[in-house]
């Protein structure tokens, strides 16, 4: 279960800002957290405020605030009411499910773009992609492209009687000037900023400190 897999603490704070949770309602439900773990089972305000350093009022309406947003409850539980913060947790771990499920979506729907991509030029250059133009493809769709632009810009190259990816990313890179002048009227690209990305790609995995440099 997901639940047992990551910890709820994690996650509520990778996510607080999302759910408008302020650092005050943060502080209140992380010691309720504490708190019931210590075998607390109902917290009050009053308990709350032997602990802390915010004022009664103050956490009293923090309380009736995360209780009207649902992020907290009062369960009866065998006859007794106890202090449980389920659906603040049950909504966390099914927002990190969903995000996990569109993420495994995401990569599944990449992976078909790059292959596409891939056969595209190994069947127009006829010939099979080196480690180096892999690299080169797969930082064009991180930076945005899509396979029919990058499929359009090879056409393109091809048309010219280029046949490398430098002469394709040059291609693209036009392309994104002219859309930036067509739409913003100006563009932060300059003719230095993309000139060879296959260099750039292999500078970032040269390694830069020698083995006598280690120590």
């Amino acid at each position: 279960m997901i639940s047992e897999a990551i910890d709820f603490r994690f996650l509520l704070l990778e996510n607080y800002k999302k759910l408008k949770i302020s650092e005050n309602e943060l502080a209140i439900i992380f010691m309720i957290d504490h708190l019931v773990s210590q075998g607390n089972p109902f917290i009050t305000a009053d308990l709350l405020s032997l602990k802390m350093s915010l004022d009664i009022k103050e956490i009293d309406n923090l309380i009736a605030d995360l209780l009207t947003r649902g992020f907290m409850e009062y369960a009866s539980i065998n006859g007794k009411t106890v202090t449980s913060l389920n659906p603040l947790k049950e909504k966390l771990f099914s927002n990190f499910a969903m995000s996990v499920s569109k993420e495994t979506e995401n990569r599944k729907n990449r992976e078909e773009v790059l292959s596409n991509i891939y056969q595209a030029f190994e069947s127009s250059l006829n010939r099979s992609l080196q480690p180096m133009e892999i690299s080169t493809i797969r930082e064009w769709v991180a930076l945005g492209y899509s396979d029919e632009t990058i499929i359009n810009a090879l056409k393109e190259a091809l048309s010219q009687g280029k046949k490398t990816l430098k002469s394709v990313d040059k291609i693209l890179l036009s392309w994104a000037k002219r859309e930036d002048i067509e739409t913003e009227g100006k563009t932060p690209i300059d003719d230095d900023w993309s000139k060879n990305l296959e260099e750039t790609i292999r500078i970032a995995k040269t390694p830069w400190l020698d083995d006598d440099d280690e120590d």
